[in-house]
């Protein structure tokens, strides 16, 4: 019988055929001085996603409740929206509005262009079913322990991690980043190695605070897009000490800019 080493390996071979023939590629040298039309193309080519619609974050005032919907240029229209009946998927008049420039900057900022709080999710499965990165989701108890386990054995077999502390502070996103989009039934393929080889190697860690994975899906669901994610470094959230990549012992790195176009693309 393999190892599970083995069967992760081979679980992600595109990924690592990739490596060893092409290497890792990095981007240019933007830091925290840079001019915001630098960073916003540094942004938007790192966490490419569906360029033709996006989400934002809402939270209703009357009942509290919070979540993501498609921003939609229809949304609340007398005689055209369907809401709360009909899902934005589904709906005959949806008008999605498309991801520029402009929304990453409102997301950096942290409001939109009526100074509303503003969140951006981004949706990571492809019309083509593909996908430029794949993140992992830990939220629990032990999740610091549990993405440091992944961290540590992914950086191992040459494949490192940039690690978000979350929105909330209490979890954590392991991006991979390609160079190319992949299949995303490979891309998933390849996260779930990283954690097949983390608890082979680590059989005191459980790994039970790992949630999912952005994309959750191979294949585009029938009517949908996918799972949705929200974007690191928005404002508020930045503001809080949240949403932010972090080093080995979970403290943000200082010039998160110069860090994010530092990270290795695999091909």
């Amino acid at each position: 019988m393999s190892t599970v080493t083995e069967e992760a390996q081979r679980g992600s071979g595109l990924a690592i055929a990739g490596r060893r023939e092409s290497g890792v590629t990095a981007m240019s040298d933007i830091n925290f001085q840079s001019p915001p039309e630098a960073k916003i193309a540094l942004f938007m080519r790192r966490f490419r996603g569906r360029g033709d619609l996006y989400a934002r974050r809402f939270e209703s005032v009357k009942t509290g409740k919070s979540g993501y919907a498609p921003a939609c240029a229809n949304e609340w229209a007398r005689g055209l929206c369907e809401k709360p009946g009909v899902t934005c998927s589904s709906c005959r008049n949806r008008k999605f509005l498309p991801l520029t420039p402009e929304i990453i900057g409102q997301h950096l900022t942290g409001k939109d262009a009526s100074g509303r709080p503003f969140v951006l999710g981004v949706y990571p499965l492809l019309q083509d079913e593909r996908c430029a990165w794949v993140a992992a989701d830990f939220d629990g108890d032990a999740w610091q322990d549990d993405a440091a386990a992944v961290c540590a054995c992914a950086r191992e077999l040459g494949f490192p991690a940039a690690v978000e502390r979350s929105r909330s502070g209490a979890g954590a996103h392991l991006w991979w980043f390609f160079g190319q989009p992949l299949p995303a039934r490979l891309a998933r393929e390849f996260a779930a190695s990283m954690l097949t080889v983390a608890l082979d190697r680590r059989p005191r860690i459980k790994l039970a605070s790992f949630d999912r994975l952005f994309p959750n899906q191979d294949t585009l669901p029938k009517g949908g897009f996918g799972n949705l994610i929200a974007l690191p470094l928005q404002k508020q959230a930045r503001l809080s000490g949240n949403s932010l990549f972090v080093d080995d012992a979970f403290r943000p790195f200082d010039d998160q800019w110069a860090y994010l176009a530092s990270l290795s693309q695999w091909r």
